[in-house]
């Protein structure tokens, strides 16, 4: 996979040069790491904890916090490590592998966001043949092929970066081995492998938004013509939490990757940590807070839990 390179090491320049600056970042950056582990962690062990959040939908939202989780850790240990280290090297098959689980996790957590909103799309509008459409074996099946469809994208959007030829400079002018600054590396034309990238990222991207629109615009007409307002209510606020998530992310991934590589900027930096850092955190927040099924969860887990002590 490695192609005709004469590169076996690169230097990634980091978030910020200042050196006043990178200690800060490191306290700030740790704790977002630590409360996106804690919080998925938990999203996790809630559900499998608690037998009325045994659904569909919250199998899914496990999966999620679980990509979550695999997603930051791809970045956030050697963001952190290069803010304290002056020698801020790392090796060609390093670079790689972090390359290519970055690719694997945000592809699967496009096909999730989207089994996310087909999921609801089905309770809501079809809720008699929820548990026959959405039925356990086809949960495992959508995921499974998931990761199987991810990980082929994530072999060739890493063949078509690192499959040329790094002959020139070895600064990657970012925090991780991204497309774009990689690219600006490879000495060979990089117009086919480009279009390859494009095209698959509009595949994976693209095709999920789109199942995601879809399933809100039935869902949207359905919630209208229901006659209670309260269903109604209750509706939307089941999707809330969704939606906030799907516009997080997708968001910044069309602006970073749909793109042409010549109009990146300064700015991508700052929205790439937002989908690598931040979003992982702010999730678990967002379907907790705004979902009460969670939230009754929690409380009657402090409940036995408190039990449990006195019990003591």
């Amino acid at each position: 996979m490695r192609g005709n390179h004469t590169q076996t090491k690169f230097i990634l320049l980091g978030i910020t040069e200042s050196p006043r600056a990178q200690t800060p970042l490191f306290v700030l950056f740790l704790l977002i790491y630590i409360v996106t582990l804690v919080g998925n962690v938990g999203i996790i062990t809630l559900v499998r904890v608690s037998p009325s959040l045994h659904t569909p939908m919250y199998f899914f939202l496990t999966q999620f916090a679980f990509t979550d989780i695999c997603y930051s850790t791809v970045i956030s240990p050697r963001m952190l490590a290069d803010l304290l280290s002056e020698d801020k090297t790392i090796s060609f098959t390093a670079c790689m592998m972090q390359f290519f689980t970055f690719a694997f996790f945000a592809a699967i957590e496009c096909h999730l966001l989207a089994m996310m909103a087909y999921d609801r799309h089905v309770a809501i509008c079809q809720p008699l043949l929820y548990v026959t459409i959405i039925s356990s074996r086809v949960c495992w099946q959508l995921v499974a092929s998931s990761y199987l469809l991810s990980f082929l994208s994530a072999i060739i959007y890493t063949w078509c970066v690192f499959g040329g030829s790094f002959c020139g400079p070895n600064h990657i002018d970012h925090f991780f081995c991204d497309v774009s600054p990689l690219l600006k590396l490879v000495c060979s034309d990089t117009h086919s492998s480009e279009m390859i990238i494009f095209a698959f990222v509009t595949i994976n991207v693209v095709s999920a938004v789109v199942v995601t629109l879809l399933s809100y615009i039935s869902i949207i007409r359905t919630v209208l013509r229901m006659c209670s307002a309260q269903s109604r209510a209750r509706a939307f606020h089941t999707c809330a939490s969704h939606l906030m998530v799907v516009s997080l992310f997708f968001g910044t991934a069309f602006f970073m990757y749909l793109q042409p590589s010549s109009s990146h900027r300064s700015l991508d930096k700052v929205v790439s940590i937002i989908y690598t850092v931040v979003t992982p955190m702010l999730n678990p927040f967002i379907y907790s807070l705004r979902n009460k099924e969670v939230k009754g969860a929690l409380i009657k887990c402090r409940r036995r839990l408190f039990n449990h002590r006195q019990l003591r």
